[in-house]
């Protein structure tokens, strides 16, 4: 799996599980609608740490929370 697979899965889950839609999450997390969208159907293909920090922080949550996941265990180089 590709990183941004990984991230976009890894988002929509988290979108499931607090029930809330991923502009909703684009408003906790003061991040324009384009951009979680983007990260969300993988068309992000480099997103920035910035963007997954700010994730993090809207959603109370630490990176190593984020990152923590079978998703992330077996990435593909993107290059």
């Amino acid at each position: 799996m590709k990183l941004s697979e990984a991230i976009s899965q890894k988002i929509k889950n988290i979108c499931i599980e607090k029930n809330i839609t991923p502009n909703k999450l684009a408003n906790i997390c003061c991040l324009t609608q384009s951009t979680v969208q983007k990260l969300v159907v993988g068309q992000s293909k480099n997103p920035k740490l910035l963007t997954i920090i700010r994730i993090c922080e809207g959603l109370n949550m630490s990176l190593k929370e984020f990152f923590d996941d079978e998703l992330f265990s077996k990435i593909e180089r993107e290059d």
